[in-house]
């Protein structure tokens, strides 16, 4: 049975939400394991800090001012204008693709630096030689209409700023990230989720129509209904693998100014949890699509294996939020309590409910970067640093990475995880069941998504039969899935015991292959060629590679996410040995 925690029962402290304690009530137990011999690598991650305070956080704070007036001056500027500037982009990018001596030059990759994506993985393939792109000028909101509800916008557009120019107009993205640095680009060609994805799915999903240049320098518009479509439905996974990005026509919906969040607390082992959390925006009588009963947003953290918070937001007006009794809660001010930190208060003072203004709930992870911020900066969630240095949080990732080093970057992956975790819905239970077993790490993220079975077979795909089975949450067009979000050092690791991150790693891959999982291509990855495509399904993508002459020019998917250094031997070997197999086929569309 689930226990409602109470001021008087929900027995927490901070040492559990790390993972340094044990627990009760859990019916999983982690290996005992023997202690680790401390290195000079400890020492320089443990007063890293200081590098970030006098280094990164002032050097964040000015990068993220330089952006903000950029967009300033671009939303200056007429969508006429801008959609001109593109167009004059756009044909620069062609003729640098036209450019290119494919028996001389290397393969064609952007000119971003490697330290400057959001992703954790090292973005070696771009020590090889290569071909570069610049696509920097692409960082545009090109147009708002709100009639037919779709946004246009260029790849390096991010969430902070596309919120920040729609929700005044009471209008959003359907899928909103929840970190500021995300870019679009980024979100499509890779993986995007927000607590509204169990109503429209991935943030790819949301996408009306791509214009890409092909390797050929050719400028194409793929929708789903048009010739193109093999190749609408390809893009998404394919890290940029299949041609450049340029703009993208994105869903919008109708928002109001306000999210009334209800925070329930939830005490019980890992499995009772696990169906607090799918109970939470999941009628049990297979209602999925009725919205009278299923939220707008959805999260769960999980802060032990038997304390965790549900929080289901519903869109309010400014009036009913105003409303006397009502709690309004300004959780974007630099000064308030980290926003897990404050969710997690609930399992203190039991249920309780509060209105957030729209934007700053979309954004409520980005100050502390979900908790990593705990580990960057010990003291960061202290009121005395929030109200005195709160203004210049988050450390800005890419110089997070551009300051550590080989070392340290080695280290991280070694001791620390940052991995999500796509699984059916049903395994929800067995997945966290894994996690505190093999790596014990905590918080956890849940957050729900639709994955549609789509017109072709695409990279990631539902379990096939899987509307046969009318589980919780999956209708006939979409089954369920739940992204398990697990961001810290592990347990063993704060305990000072030996822990293998790599095997772990192997094992967190294994594990998902064997329950029709999936992992998103930002992390960290220790998978084979081989397991990469058991993972994955590449036969449209491969299709598409040849069909639209790829091949040669750019990286393949799995090249582009392995780990270690790529050479342009091993790489050209690997393309020819594509290029000879001959042209997969592609599943018809589905009734």
């Amino acid at each position: 049975t689930i226990v409602l925690a109470t001021r008087g029962d929900a027995q927490f402290h901070l040492s559990a939400l790390f993972g340094l304690s044990c627990f009760k009530m859990t019916d999983v137990q982690a290996p005992v394991r023997p202690k680790r011999k401390k290195n000079i690598m400890d020492l320089l991650v443990q007063f890293r800090w200081i590098v970030v305070i006098f280094v990164v956080l002032p050097l964040s704070f000015l990068y993220y001012f330089s952006i903000y007036l950029g967009d300033v001056r671009s939303e200056c500027k007429s969508f006429k204008q801008r959609q001109k500037e593109h167009d004059e982009n756009v044909k620069k990018v062609v003729k640098r693709l036209k450019e290119r001596n494919g028996s001389k030059d290397g393969l064609v990759c952007t000119a971003r630096k490697p330290w400057v994506a959001v992703g954790m993985r090292n973005v070696d393939y771009k020590r090889a030689r290569h071909f570069e792109v610049d696509l920097s000028p692409f960082r545009n909101v090109l147009n708002i209409d709100t009639e037919r509800m779709i946004a246009k916008v260029e790849p390096l557009v991010n969430m902070g700023q596309i919120s920040r120019v729609t929700v005044p107009m009471n209008v959003s993205l359907a899928v909103v990230a929840e970190l500021d640095d995300l870019t679009v680009g980024g979100l499509i060609n890779g993986y995007g989720i927000e607590g509204s994805s169990h109503i429209y799915g991935l943030f790819s999903d949301t996408v009306v129509s791509y214009e890409v240049v092909l390797a050929d320098g050719q400028v194409v518009r793929a929708t789903k209904d048009n010739e193109y479509s093999d190749l609408f439905y390809a893009i998404p996974w394919s890290q940029g693998t299949l041609g450049l990005l340029v703009s993208a026509e994105i869903k919008l919906v109708p928002i109001k100014e306000y999210m009334k969040v209800t925070y329930k607390p939830v005490v019980g082992n890992l499995k009772e949890i696990a169906q607090a959390y799918i109970d939470s925006f999941s009628p049990r009588d297979g209602d999925q699509d009725n919205r009278e009963k299923v939220p707008d947003f959805v999260e769960t953290m999980v802060y032990t294996p038997t304390e965790a918070v549900c929080m289901t937001g519903r869109y309010a007006s400014k009036e009913e939020a105003k409303k006397k009794g009502n709690v309004i809660n300004n959780v974007g001010w630099w000064f308030k309590t980290w926003f897990y930190q404050h969710a997690q208060t609930a399992l203190k003072k039991g249920e309780f409910v509060e209105y957030i203004p729209t934007r700053e709930y979309y954004h409520r992870h980005t100050r502390s970067l979900y908790w990593e911020g705990k580990l960057i900066l010990p003291f960061g969630d202290q009121w005395w640093f929030r109200f005195f240095f709160g203004w210049a949080m988050p450390p800005k990732v890419s110089l997070l990475k551009a300051t550590q080093g080989e070392y340290i970057r080695n280290y991280y992956h070694e001791n620390h995880v940052i991995q999500d975790m796509l699984v059916p819905l049903y395994k929800v239970g067995d997945a966290l069941e894994w996690v505190h077993r093999e790596m014990e790490v905590y918080p956890l993220w849940l957050c729900p998504h639709r994955l549609y079975r789509l017109p072709l077979k695409t990279m990631v795909y539902p379990e096939p039969g899987f509307e046969l089975h009318k589980r919780q949450g999956d209708t006939k067009y979409a089954q369920m899935y739940t992204d398990v979000g697990v961001y810290y050092a592990p347990g063993p690791i704060l305990r000072g015991e030996v822990f293998d991150g790599i095997e772990a790693v192997r094992k967190l891959e294994s594990w998902l292959i064997e329950n029709h999982g999936f992992q998103p291509q930002y992390a960290v990855s220790e998978l084979t060629e081989k397991n990469f495509w058991r993972m994955f399904d590449g036969s449209l993508y491969e299709n598409c590679r040849k069909k639209y002459k790829a091949i040669g020019t750019f990286m393949s998917v799995y090249y582009k996410s392995k780990k270690g250094k790529k050479t342009e031997k091993e790489v050209q070997e690997a393309e020819q040995e594509i290029a000879e197999v001959e042209t997969p086929e592609v599943d018809e569309p589905e009734d």
